[in-house]
């Protein structure tokens, strides 16, 4: 009766809020448009037959192309392959950075490796592995002598995405190691268990909902990277670079939406086992933060081999990073590698329209990350401090982005969008455009900043926005001058991920950009693709410079004007 009460009472005052029911229909409407429609249109395409009428047709005639169904054994070998190693390697650095004793050498190299990543496009280190390690690599052909080798295949990728997934595996399992109490270890040993024998028996089974998570997050990040295997897989197909092929070389819109069906099944399956089977028991194993502090483990014999092997293998992947820049100054890849030359940066900008490609980059970002960031925090706003029936749809809705890979939803926007809705010419003029790459920019980001909203305003008492409701304000008001002020470091953050995200982004908009658009990511693709390591290099040297430049003055900014320099200053 009084739950009856209570829920008659939030509607009536929902009701009442012309403001928060606008928002809340135009932001059903703008998930339903962007996110569902495109993949409906998708599901539409592929089973609708020659004949006009329902039909497997499509499924029948790609599954009979060899290159499709090589790909998709291909496309999971390689996320199997990946997860696992990627898995690994994070809980190791994860493992020696929270329970043993480092230097500060150390510290250091395991945050550049962290920070990398993010910074950077998700193909630099594609570029590396062939610069280092192809028929004409550095190490290869000119320090070993080896001639015949060839890092393209199902190898060259698993290692590239290894080394580009695991530094999110070592962020997830450093917060699971933080929260775990050393109370429980030490208790085994003071039973006489060893070491190993402790990690086997309780760090371990505590950290197994997390480790299917890291695995299930990295799978899934693996299977929708297209760019890597584009580059460095050769005649290696997998599902994303096959897709990609059908509409670009095949012309076949029809079988790139069945093949894109497939690819988003396996995603969306592995994405719900990962989002409501696997999270939900991670949350519940561990209990929170823990009671006090860990002894570090300070035993040479167990110190020494474990920060050596991590040291070594983070520098390894500085020394990737670092070879991108160094290649832009080589005079001819492969041939030639001194005296170093700056010629390849002049060219960038006065024969391959470098300006306007880093121009129209950093608009369409700019664009998109604060609305992007806002986007986030008032869907996080409505979903944890608002209660309305069509709750659960906005915040399954705004998720789903993060299981569609982004070959997909681009085939999405094309079906959905080249002839308007459903094929009657209507919001046809965004196709071609740079507002439908911004949207899609959006779309790709904002579950991330959802996330992270989420997380943020579930910190927050409700008795406080209460008390700015019982003074008359409406919701409006209360979010801009009570809510958003206390979650600012969030909407920050999820600022500068959104245009991280967005101007590395190649997936989901190589299918979408039009000549009148020069986007910096394509370009290094395209030069890739021709061999033009010189021009590739150098596109993705200055990219880096723009985007670690800007997480740079996004951190201060936070730092100095976020919400959690006010409280230090107020203890």
């Amino acid at each position: 009766m009084a739950k009856g009460q209570g829920a008659a009472l939030d509607k009536k005052k929902l009701m009442a809020d012309p403001v928060m029911v606008t928002t809340i229909v135009l932001l059903i409407t703008f998930l339903s448009l962007f996110i569902l429609y495109p993949l409906a249109i998708l599901l539409v395409d592929s089973f609708i037959g020659d004949g006009g009428g329902l039909s497997f047709s499509v499924f029948s005639r790609i599954f009979k192309i060899p290159t499709f169904t090589t790909a998709i054994t291909n496309t999971l070998k390689v996320g199997f392959m990946v997860g696992i190693i990627a898995t690994a390697v994070g809980l190791l650095f994860a493992y020696v950075e929270v329970y043993v004793k480092m230097n500060r050498f150390a510290g250091g190299l395991f945050k550049v490796v962290s920070m990398l990543p993010v910074v950077s496009p998700p193909f630099v280190l594609s570029l590396s592995m062939i610069m280092l390690f192809g028929k004409a690599g550095i190490i290869t052909r000119y320090l070993l002598k080896i001639y015949d080798n060839s890092v393209y295949g199902f190898w060259g990728i698993v290692v590239v995405q290894s080394l580009t997934f695991f530094p999110v595996c070592y962020m997830m399992f450093k917060g699971l190691l933080k929260n775990i109490d050393p109370s429980l270890e030490e208790a085994a040993r003071d039973m006489g268990a060893s070491r190993f024998k402790v990690f086997t028996s309780v760090t371990f089974p505590l950290l197994l909902p997390g480790i299917g998570n890291a695995f299930l997050v990295t799978f899934i990040e693996s299977i929708a990277d297209f760019a890597n295997p584009m580059i460095i897989g050769g005649n290696y197909d997998t599902l994303a670079t096959t897709i990609y092929l059908q509409i670009t070389g095949a012309y076949d819109k029809a079988g790139a939406a069945a093949m894109a069906v497939v690819l988003l099944c396996i995603t969306l399956a592995m994405f719900i086992v990962q989002k409501y089977v696997l999270e939900a028991r991670s949350t519940a194993t561990l209990t929170g933060k823990a009671s006090r502090g860990r002894m570090l483990i300070e035993d040479k014999s167990v110190r020494i081999p474990l920060t050596t092997l991590c040291s070594l293998g983070a520098l390894f992947v500085v020394m990737m990073y670092i070879c991108v820049p160094i290649g832009a100054l080589f005079p001819t890849w492969g041939f030639k590698f001194f005296p170093l030359t700056g010629k390849w940066f002049k060219l960038v900008f006065t024969r391959y329209n470098g300006f306007k490609a880093f121009k129209d980059s950093f608009m369409l970002s700019l664009i998109a990350a604060p609305i992007t960031a806002l986007l986030s925090m008032i869907i996080s706003y409505l979903v944890v401090k608002r209660k309305f029936r069509s709750k659960a749809f906005i915040e399954a809705v705004s998720m789903l982005a993060m299981a569609v890979p982004g070959t997909v939803l681009g085939v999405g926007y094309i079906r959905g969008f080249s002839g308007g809705l459903f094929h009657t010419g209507l919001l046809q003029g965004l196709y071609g455009t740079g507002a439908i790459l911004i949207i899609v920019f959006i779309i790709r980001s904002l579950p991330t900043g959802t996330r992270s909203g989420i997380a943020a305003l579930r910190q927050i008492d409700k008795s406080i926005e209460e008390s700015a409701y019982d003074m008359g304000a409406d919701s409006f008001r209360v979010f801009t001058t009570v809510t958003l002020p206390l979650i600012k470091d969030s909407f920050l953050s999820g600022l500068v991920t959104a245009f991280v995200r967005s101007i590395t982004a190649i997936s989901a908009i190589i299918l979408l950009v039009t000549p009148q658009y020069l986007l910096i990511t394509v370009q290094i693709n395209e030069f890739a693709e021709k061999g033009s390591f010189g021009l590739a290099c150098a596109f993705a040297s200055i990219l880096i410079l723009i985007t670690y430049g800007a997480v740079l003055l996004m951190n201060l900014f936070i730092k100095y004007f976020g919400t959690s320099r006010k409280f230090k200053e107020a203890e």
